[in-house]
This record gives C-alpha cells, structure tokens and sequence, in this order.
C-alpha cells in the first residue's frame, strides 16, 4: 500500500522543520522486528560496540553523552514486555524505586538545569521535582490494585463460565516531552508507562537543552538500556522516532505539532495521548472575593512567566467588578513581583529569543491598553506579568491564540450567558475557571461548556492533583493521565473467558434444525 512520506506529511511544521529536510522515505517498519546492525532509534548503520549517535549532524543531531551506553533496538526493549518480564509487580515496583532514587539523588541537579534554560526561581523549579515525586508515591500506594484483575459477571447463557479483565503492557512506548516543564513532563507520564509495565523511549524537547541533557545523562545511571532510553535531538529526530512503529506515543507540547505526530502515528496505527493546551478562559462574577481571585489569577499568570498549558490565557469581567478588579490584580503584581518585576528573583524568563519576540510585538501592538505591568528586557528574556485591555475580542490579536507568556487580556462581557456563548464559540480549552460563590453559576458553567478540567475560584491547582485525570478534549488534547488513568492509559485491558469441558450443550452447533423457537426462549 502506498504511503505518504514524511516530508509529505510534516512539511508545514515550522518549529520542527527538520522534519521536512532530513528524513528520506523509508521502507514500512514491520512491529516487533528489527536489525541488529541498524539502530533503529536513527536508522543509521552501526557496528556492534559502536556508541549510539542520535541524530543526524546535517538536521543538529545531538551524540549521546559519554556514560549514556548503547543505544538498544526498540525490538529488543518490546521482546522483554512479549516475553512477560515485565508484569510482575516486582519487575515494576523496581523501576518505579530506580525512578525515585533519581530524584533524591540528583535534585539540586535538575533544579539547576531549570534555572538554566528557563530561569526558574528555586520555587517553581522544585515544583517540577515534586510533582513527578508525588505521582511516585500515589503509584507506589495503589499499583497491587490497579494490576488486580477485575472479575467480570457472565449472563446465564454463558454458564458455566468465568471471566475478567486484565491489564497488560502495551510494550514499548515513545513519550515526547515538552519545553515548557521539560522536567516533569517528560517524567510524570514515565511512572505510568513503567507502572503498567512497558519500556520507554523518552525524547526531552530541545528547547530546554540543559534539562534534556542532564535525563540524558541520568536515566543510563539508573535504568537498563532495555528498560528507558533517552534520545535527543531536534525535529527531524523526532519525526525519524515515529517511523519506528512504537506501541504508544505520548505527546506534550502544542496543537499544530500534535496533529502532525498523530499523523505520523496514524500510518503506523499507532495509539496517542495528546496533551496539548488551548485558550483556557477565566471568568469573574460580580460575587467573588476579588482579592483572593486577583491573588490567585495574577500567580497562575506569572507562574513559569506564564508558560503553563493551565494558565488563565484571558479574563471574561462582567461591569460591575472591572475596576476594582484590575486595581487588585495591579496591586497582588506588586505584592507578589515588586516594584520591578524584571529584577525580582520569582519571575522566571521566555525559553528563547524567538518566544520573547513574539512576545514582545503582542505587547507593543497593545501599547495604551495596559492596565498593569508592561515592561520587558531583551537581554534577559524576561516580560513582567502584564494586565490589557481589550475592546474588540473578536478581531485582537491577544485573542486569536493562546498565548503561552505573561500577557493576560481582560474582556468586559454583560454577564454570565456572554461569557459562555464567547466560550462555547472558540475551541474546547484545557481548562475553565469561574470565580463566584454561586452554585447556580458553577453548575451553568459545568451544563453549557466543554473543557478537559474545571476549577472554581483558582487556577492551576487541578493539574497537580495526582488522583484526578488530566487530559484535554477537542482541540485541547487526546486521553488523559496522572494517577490510575496514567496506568490504564499505558495499558491494554485485555478480557478474558474460561469455560470448562464439561455441559458442552449442543444447541449452539450445526445441524440448527427446528432449534431457533428454543434459541429465541434462551436468548431472547
């Protein structure tokens, strides 16, 4: 069967246009095969003993760095999950304490990395240690029952009978990490693919190369080659990685990148998990607490300088509460930044120069309209929190994407009901916010709007709760993880049926004769 190429397919990805240049057309990979004098992680020859070159010098590869050991086919990684060295809870539970080992051992390390490709404050940068620390620890606690098979009942015409459910590995699983917590987002959904038992391929984003560099450096201290690998590498290492027919892809990062790899997954009928993000609104009643909501809004924006897929992306104000609103979010950006935003040590920076520019041009096309904040350094890549107006919501450029930095548009609408047609009339976000004490609001909100989470009266938490789903919906994202729906999500819940040789009733073989009136009493 003809098949696209992947330079046919990928060519309109910008931010990852290695993919269009590097990769030639390559034969249909056949799962659970492979050569061993090919890698296949890079499709590149190599002799036995050969260290592992990951890339392509031509696309900006990246080598391997020293201690990172042999790269291992993926056929090799899947042949221990198909030959059932993985699911034992002990085979899991090891991996799980090889993971955490990791993270007490090397901490101040990855802190580090942070501070270095995004400025972390010290705060912010421990957050990402913690979150993958917690989903450790809730995994560790419930993983004998989730690996419990589910016993299922049978209807009577299927006695004498037993069955249940199963959950196996999937195999080997690719998981593509993001920039933004290049950290914890390449290792949180890694407790759940060694949880369920798979192997996994982690590809750290580029963007954050001090961080990438330093899992590339840890994870062969800690894990068996067969077990986690690390790649790194820019786009076209990553397109070259979905040619190779991998049993799961596990994608964070944005909308437009995510549909080219569930493309390049579709060819191989590859599943995915797309976690990707969206225009998530934050909407203010004239019955909130406007100084907590202002505290809480002006943290969730400047958290990460607001490169956080949950971030309010822009605030829907009805009349009644604008002004004093953006008075108490001036103030909490004072309380929380000081006086100069720039030089406080708790506002991080904009990953690259490309992100600042882009930026910086949304802010100086808002020039009059700012309500609070504003300022920004080149040098440094750093934009203070920064409140504006807008008037015309349908056509301002701060409305037309999400916005990913500091920059927070506030919309006056009428009330409730203009706030949720304004929603319901964009894409499904990854998260909602309303601040009301009103019941009745919450639940309007929650029977007239779709979005991957809801919170009420704050921003952000949601997405550290390791025991409810994260994931979007629509255009925010595909599937879900944290907690047992990270498990399921890198398992297959396989059914299965046990029946004896014996009462082998013979209604059910041919000849039927005159046997449909009986069948029809049986069956109904």
């Amino acid at each position: 069967m003809a098949r696209c190429s992947p330079t046919e397919i990928l060519s309109t990805n910008h931010s990852w246009s290695g993919w269009a240049r590097s990769l030639p057309a390559c034969p249909e990979p056949q799962r659970g095969q492979g050569s061993a004098s090919v890698n296949p992680l890079i499709r590149q020859p190599m002799s036995p003993g050969t260290p592992a070159t990951v890339g392509d010098s031509r696309a900006g590869g990246v080598s391997r760095p020293p201690g990172a050991g042999q790269a291992v086919p993926i056929s090799a990684m899947r042949a221990a999950v198909n030959r059932g060295e993985t699911r034992p809870s002990s085979w899991r539970n090891d991996q799980l304490n090889r993971l955490g080992q990791l993270l007490s051992q090397h901490e101040e390390e990855v802190m580090a990395a942070l501070a270095a490709d995004l400025g972390k404050p010290a705060t912010e940068a421990y957050f990402e240690v913690t979150a993958v620390r917690h989903e450790l620890a809730h995994t560790r606690r419930h993983l004998a029952a989730w690996m419990r098979p589910q016993t299922i009942s049978l209807p009577a015409w299927a006695q004498p009978a037993s069955a249940r459910v199963v959950c196996e590995p999937l195999g080997c699983v690719l998981i593509l990490g993001p920039w933004n917590y290049p950290f914890q987002l390449c290792l949180h959904p890694l407790v759940s693919a060694l949880a369920a038992g798979n192997t996994a391929v982690l590809k750290p984003s580029e963007h954050a190369p001090h961080t990438a560099e330093l899992i590339a450096t840890l994870i062969p201290r800690h894990f068996a080659p067969e077990t986690v690998q690390v790649v790194l590498g820019d786009g076209s290492v990553a397109a070259a990685l979905l040619e190779e027919g991998f049993d799961h892809v596990f994608f964070t990062g944005g909308e437009r990148v995510g549909s080219l790899v569930m493309a390049a997954a579709a060819r191989q009928l590859t599943p995915v998990t797309l976690e990707l993000g969206g225009k998530s609104p934050a909407i203010v009643l004239a019955d909130a607490d406007l100084e907590v909501t202002a505290r809480r809004l002006a943290w969730g924006k400047g958290l990460n300088a607001g490169q956080t897929c949950v971030a309010p992306n822009h605030l829907l104000v009805v009349p009644e509460v604008r002004e004093p609103l953006v008075a108490a979010i001036k103030a909490e950006f004072g309380r929380l930044y000081g006086s100069d935003p720039l030089a406080s040590p708790d506002l991080g920076a904009i990953v690259n120069n490309q992100r600042f520019a882009h930026l910086s041009g949304l802010l100086e096309g808002a020039a009059g309209r700012v309500l609070a904040g504003g300022q920004a350094d080149p040098g440094r890549r750093r934009i203070s929190p920064t409140l504006i107006a807008v008037e015309d919501p349908d056509h301002d450029p701060l409305m037309q994407e999400e916005l990913f930095g500091p920059l927070l548009p506030l919309v006056t609408v009428t009330d409730l009901e203009e706030a949720l047609e304004r929603i319901r009339q964009g894409a499904k976000p990854l998260a909602l916010y309303l601040f009301s004490r009103s019941r009745r609001a919450q639940e309007r909100v929650l029977a007239t709007t779709s979005s991957g989470s809801v919170a009420f009266n704050d921003v952000v938490v949601q997405a550290g709760m390791v025991n409810l789903p994260f994931g979007g919906v629509g255009t925010s994202g595909m599937g879900a993880y944290h907690g047992e729906t990270g498990f399921r999500t890198f398992s297959h819940r396989r059914s299965v049926v046990a029946r004896p040789f014996r009462l082998d009733l013979p209604f059910r073989y041919p000849p039927y004769g005159n046997r449909l009136a009986l069948l029809k009493r049986l069956l109904g």
